[in-house]
Parts: C-alpha cells; sequence; structure tokens
C-alpha cells in the first residue's frame, strides 16, 4: 500500500497538469480532441486522489489533515470535485482551466513537500474531526470558485463595456451563465460551511479542555458564513443580482483568504490542528 501511496503522490500533480492543458487546448485552441477528453481526464484524476486520500487515512490512520501539505492535497481535491460538480450541474464546460489550475497547483506543491506521518496527536484520528475539515475545505473551495466566477464576469463585463471583444468575449459564457455559476458555487460553499460549524460545534467543546467560543478562527468562520447568508438571502429578498453580487463573492472570498492564514497562524489558540 505505501509504494502505491508514493507512486499516487508523483502521478497527480502530472494528471492535474493534463487535465489543466487539456481544459487550456479546448479553451484557447478549440482541439476537438481536447474537448472530448478533459472531463474524463477529471474525473479519472478525480477518482486517483480520492483513492490517494483514502489509502492515506487507511495506512497512516489518522485523516490526511496533520500537515499542512496534507491540507493543501484536501483542498486540490475539494477544488477539482467542487468544479466538477458544477460543471455537471450547469452543463458548461468552458471555464475549467481558470479553475482547475489552482488545484495542479496546491497539489504540485503537496505532492513535493509532504510527509509521511504515522504518529500524531490522538485528537487528530478522530472521524468527526475528518468530516469537520474536509466540510470546511469543500466550502472554502466552493467560495473561491465562486470568487473565480465573479472575477471573470466583471472581466467580461468590463470588456463588452469596452466594446473589446477577443478571445474573453467569444470563449467564455454570457454574463448571466457566469452569476448562475458563481451562485450555484455560493450555494455549495455555505452549505459546506453550515456542515462545518455543526460538526465543529458538536465535537471541538469534547475533544479541547481549552475550548472557546471566543477563538478567532472560529468567530472568522461565522463571521464569513453569515457574509454568504446574508448575500444570498438579499438575492432572495431584495433581488441582489450581477455585480453586486459578484463584488460580494469577491470581498467575500478575500476574507475568507485572511481568515484561512493570518488568523489562523496568528490569533487562533486550540483551534490548529498541525
Amino acid at each position: 500500500m505505501k509504494t502505491l501511496i508514493d507512486v499516487f503522490t508523483v502521478a497527480l500533480p502530472l494528471l492535474y497538469f493534463s487535465t489543466v492543458w487539456a481544459y487550456a487546448k479546448a479553451f484557447f485552441k478549440d482541439s476537438a480532441a481536447a474537448k472530448r477528453t478533459k472531463t474524463p481526464l477529471l474525473l479519472a484524476t478525480l477518482a486517483v486522489h480520492l483513492s490517494y486520500l483514502l489509502l492515506r487515512s487507511a495506512f497512516f490512520n489518522h485523516p490526511p489533515i496533520t500537515t499542512i501539505f496534507e491540507i493543501m492535497s484536501i483542498i486540490a481535491f475539494s477544488i477539482g470535485a467542487a468544479y466538477a460538480v458544477i460543471e455537471f450541474q450547469t452543463k458548461v464546460k468552458n471555464t475549467g482551466y481558470f479553475i482547475l489550475i489552482l488545484a495542479f497547483i496546491f497539489q504540485t506543491i503537496s505532492s513535493f513537500f509532504i510527509e509521511n506521518l504515522s504518529e500524531v496527536k490522538p485528537v487528530l484520528r478522530s472521524s468527526l474531526l475528518g468530516i469537520h475539515v474536509s466540510s470546511a475545505l469543500l466550502g472554502y473551495a466552493a467560495i473561491a470558485i465562486s470568487a473565480v466566477y465573479g472575477f471573470l464576469y466583471l472581466m467580461l463585463y468590463h470588456h463588452i463595456k469596452s466594446s473589446r471583444f477577443g478571445v474573453i468575449y467569444t470563449k467564455l459564457p454570457n454574463l448571466e451563465t457566469l452569476e448562475k455559476m458563481s451562485i450555484l458555487s455560493i450555494i455549495f460553499g455555505f452549505s459546506f460551511l453550515t456542515v462545518a460549524i455543526a460538526v465543529g460545534l458538536i465535537w471541538l467543546p469534547r475533544a479541547f479542555d481549552h475550548f472557546s467560543y471566543f477563538d478567532p478562527k472560529l468567530i472568522g468562520t461565522v463571521f464569513i458564513w453569515a457574509m454568504y447568508g446574508a448575500g444570498l438571502g438579499a438575492k432572495k429578498t431584495i433581488g441582489w443580482q450581477g455585480r453586486k453580487i459578484m463584488i460580494l463573492s469577491i470581498i467575500a472570498f478575500a476574507v475568507s483568504f485572511f481568515s484561512l492564514t493570518i488568523i489562523n497562524v496568528y490569533f487562533s489558540a486550540f483551534h490548529k490542528f498541525y
């Protein structure tokens, strides 16, 4: 099993590179072969990646969340999986290059630096912790995708406004479709963050003696969740749409990035798992 894990560690960056290359060829070169193979290639890459994560969990007897490089691998998988679901739901297949390149970067860094740890803190062997962290990372991956669609929306909007009808205008979906994909990503992100917060509130007080509801990371996560909830509520009740929602998705992602990096590294107390 260990040999297979090592093989997958090397193979995954190559698989993600091949997938990104296929989506790029389909988008920029209109390659018929790339258009046929890109989605099956993505699904094969995700199948290998899921097997890799399950093998690591079984062999090392803990969820793959004990180092930042294991977490990067889950982020890469979450981005790829969230994009695959959105592509399946919307039937729009020509934005994958802009999303999946993030998965390729995260997995490449992970594969280069990942460590194989058999001895970890007992708290890191909890299955509830695995659900809590996996749901949170799936949520953050989905809202990162919503921000990318928000950025593409604003870029296309300004191209149209300035009458620049180049490759961006001709190859990207129209504004309405980009908005729909961003909203769908926000709904996924909001749902997964809801699960992560709920499981965390059940499990964290049992796992840590010095648990606090005032932990900065916990407050930051709830604040992000509330921002997306307010955005979805505003869309439903007062008709927010278009640029307002897209700008909100980008701002909320910036807050999420700040929470995941600065707050997580420098301000969180008990709420760190590596």
